[in-house]
């Protein structure tokens, strides 16, 4: 059986206009075009329009949906990952709508949360994304993987200010070709140590030593060339200067 653009508009919820821009982009075919310019879609179509309304519902952009589609043409696995995903995505809002309901329980009762269960499931799924790549590559790299399975969300975020602050202070050195030597460097390098001490120990020739494994690694060293080029020699040999003292 053929269905007419009209057709699959209305049995999928979309628009007709965007049933052209997926042809335009190659995502989605019809399986007939006539001479006359009239396109139908058959089941393979409906299918396949199907899988990539669910990616929509992950947020994948439509250059990701062609290229998971393409990759995985089985569509019984397909539609298994999809489902994860979207197991996975409900948990997260479970979670989200139950903080957001005990947030409006104490609002109407005038009380005070606890600042512990605030935020709680608010981005732990962008973290976990976060580490996937990273997790991949020391996967393959080292044998080794970060536990991304009991997030403690609010440290992270605390983290990762404190390390933006001190990478876009160690890049600004850099581009204003401040000496490894020079004293604002050794000070924004001792209480960047201060910080990472509150966690676990951490000297000042471990951090050099983490630093030149920065930019021994290829991963690594991408990260931190991307925000500015000779950011991850800088920080190795200002690392390595400041353990020398």
């Amino acid at each position: 059986m053929l269905y007419t653009v009209n057709d699959v508009a209305k049995l999928s919820g979309t628009t007709i206009k965007t049933l052209y821009h997926y042809q335009k982009i190659g995502l989605l075919m019809p399986e007939v075009v006539t001479e006359n310019g009239y396109r139908y879609y058959g089941e393979n179509e409906l299918k396949r329009l199907q899988q990539i309304l669910f990616y929509r519902e992950l947020d994948f952009s439509l250059d990701s949906i062609k290229a998971a589609l393409d990759h995985e043409p089985d569509r019984l696995r397909c539609l298994c990952e999809q489902q994860a995903m979207l197991k996975a995505r409900q948990l997260r809002l479970e979670r989200i709508l139950n903080t957001l309901e005990e947030t409006i329980r104490h609002e109407r009762k005038r009380g005070k949360m606890s600042t512990e269960n605030m935020f709680d499931g608010l981005n732990e799924e962008e973290w976990k994304q976060a580490f996937t790549q990273q997790n991949e590559h020391l996967q393959k790299a080292y044998n080794f993987q970060l536990d991304t399975e009991n997030l403690d969300v609010a440290s992270l975020n605390e983290k990762a200010a404190e390390a933006k602050a001190f990478m876009t202070f160690m890049a600004d050195a850099l581009k204003n070709n401040k000496s490894v030597d020079d004293d604002s460097v050794a000070s924004a390098i001792e209480n960047h140590l201060a910080f990472l001490q509150k966690d676990h120990p951490i000297d000042a020739r471990a951090f050099a030593e983490q630093s030149r494994f920065f930019l021994s690694d290829e991963f690594h060293r991408a990260m931190l060339e991307e925000q500015q080029t000779g950011l991850s020699y800088y920080l190795c040999m200002a690392a390595e200067n400041y353990a020398s003292k």
